[in-house]
């Protein structure tokens, strides 16, 4: 399996990918930190990228790598090669190229202007998120053999949780406003890994006053240890689940 991976890393290494990616990454945390000096608002400004950009960035790129080496997966399928060796070494290669572009393009300026906690935490998340929407990009390549598709249906993923969903919870909140919603919300978020993400950092940017008492009830949920020991088993499932269902696929798909 370690040959596998070696061999995905070098050939996404030779796409020009990861460099590009990281570029592009380091541009963006250098215009943010040049803007301003409070670690705050560098904090808050990354994430409104980050929540748009790498949900974005890791299910298009997933999608496209796993159909690029569909040649390559169906002659080592041919060969006497564990089918789970094949799909982790491509899965673990691009989370690995995606996490490393986050934390080289926001670690490097971090380093000369410095950072908080708040940043790290942005870091670990934008992490999380790679591998949540890596994976579902791989579960709709494994379901599907039109490559136009498969993208299709990682960009409806992406707008769905990343637009759309919001839009949905917004509404029933307007709704439902004479109602206690506060539990509800709190569901509604643990159903959405990019709020989940986002609630997460806003609540160590300690700005929950702005929220009303809705994020007050967060801030006390987020704010002790058993609300992040739960928030991050979430994060954790959205990684596993999707990675389970396409490696099972995998496992079945008739190449």
């Amino acid at each position: 399996m370690l040959k596998l991976l070696k061999y995905a890393l070098y050939d996404i290494i030779q796409s020009r990918f990861a460099i590009l990616y990281t570029l592009f990454m380091l541009l963006v945390a250098i215009a943010v930190y040049q803007v301003s000096e409070d670690m705050s608002k560098v904090s808050l400004s990354l994430l409104n990228i980050m929540l748009m950009i790498v949900p974005l960035i890791s299910a298009i790129f997933a999608t496209t790598h796993f159909f690029n080496n569909l040649e390559f997966t169906e002659l080592m399928l041919a060969q006497p090669v564990k089918r789970s060796h094949v799909f982790l070494s491509q899965i673990i290669a691009v989370v690995v190229v995606l996490s490393l572009a986050l934390i080289l393009g926001f670690g490097v300026p971090m380093l000369i202007w410095g950072s908080d906690m708040t940043v790290l935490t942005l870091l670990g998340i934008g992490i999380s998120l790679s591998i949540v929407f890596a994976s579902m990009a791989f579960l709709a390549s494994v379901s599907t053999r039109d490559k136009a598709k498969a993208i299709g249906i990682s960009l409806s993923i992406w707008i769905y949780f990343s637009l759309i969903y919001d839009g949905l919870v917004l509404y029933m909140i307007y709704s439902f406003a004479d109602y206690p919603l506060e539990k509800v919300t709190l569901a509604l978020t643990f159903l959405n890994p990019v709020d989940l993400g986002r609630i997460i950092m806003l609540m160590q940017l300690d700005i929950s006053a702005l929220m009303g008492y809705t994020g007050a009830f967060f801030a006390d949920f987020f704010g002790n240890i058993k609300g992040i020991v739960i928030s991050s088993g979430i994060l954790i499932l959205w990684m596993a689940i999707p990675a389970y269902f396409s490696m099972r696929r995998f496992a079945k798909k008739d190449f």
